[in-house]
């Protein structure tokens, strides 16, 4: 063999040497850690719903009793009635919105888009937002809503009716709560959270750090935020985001 090709294989060899210690084991850490992703003409996304544990979410409870998603039937954005029953058999999420608002909305439903896109060959996840404003949000302006975000799943639907049975529904029946108020941007408060319901009707939760059901889930930070700072009368706080978490949640009811 010539001293050209012992050249030639050394470097091959050195090559090879040089990718295994460098790309493998990144392969490796993305397969292991569920961030598989694809190129999508140019792009990069997450593609994984990977569930990174195999802990059971937990059955929120109220006097002893597992608490369900309250019966309910409204006017979606197609002019449909959508009850309870319609999401019999489906994990999904529960929100107060409404269409004008000028805070928080937007970012719950740029959210809840997101975990839709995520979600988008599972027949059986849905959405569940309800207006909290029903006399400007009618079925029209709610599937104009609908139109602007991309909202495509036809198991999410945006909900408009008596705005009476809506807060009591908001406020009785999830604890979370939706209100007139004047002195609020847009003359409405309402929460931020989603709340998590699984294919038979109850409401599900993990625990926090501390053992406790969190109950509901942060909706208005995003995972490219990670964190958000927000001033109280104590001074700065900072907030994780909790889409992911979600993402992992639901991922795990629909294998229930």
């Amino acid at each position: 063999m010539s001293k050209t090709q012992n050249y030639s294989y050394i470097g091959i060899t050195f090559i090879i040497l040089v990718f295994g210690i460098i790309f493998v084991p990144r392969i490796v850490n993305r397969i292991t850690s569920g961030k598989v992703i694809e190129n999508d003409g140019g792009r990069t996304k997450n593609v994984s719903t990977t569930v990174t544990d195999n802990t059971p979410l937990l059955y929120i409870t109220q006097n002893g009793q597992r608490r369900k998603a309250p019966n309910f039937s409204f006017t979606n954005q197609n002019g449909k009635t959508i009850t309870n029953k319609d999401y019999e058999g489906k994990v999904y999420l529960v929100e107060f919105f409404f269409t004008s608002c000028p805070t928080i909305c937007p970012r719950m439903s740029r959210n809840l888009v997101n975990i839709q896109d995520s979600f988008k060959s599972f027949n059986n996840f849905g959405i569940a937002s309800f207006s909290i404003n029903p006399t400007y949000d009618t079925p029209e302006v709610l599937k104009d809503y609908a139109a602007q975000y991309k909202i495509t799943n036809p198991n999410w639907h945006l909900m408009t009716g008596n705005i009476e049975t809506i807060y009591k529904l908001a406020n009785q029946g999830f604890y979370l709560t939706a209100e007139q108020d004047d002195a609020e941007e847009g003359g409405f408060l309402h929460s931020g959270n989603f709340a998590l319901i699984d294919k038979k009707g109850f409401i599900r939760s993990r625990v926090d750090a501390y053992g406790n059901p969190k109950i509901y889930y942060r909706g208005i930070i995003s995972e490219e935020e990670a964190y958000q700072e927000q001033e109280d009368e104590n001074g700065i706080r900072i907030e994780t985001e909790e889409i992911s978490i979600l993402k992992q949640d639901i991922a795990k009811l629909l294998k229930e």
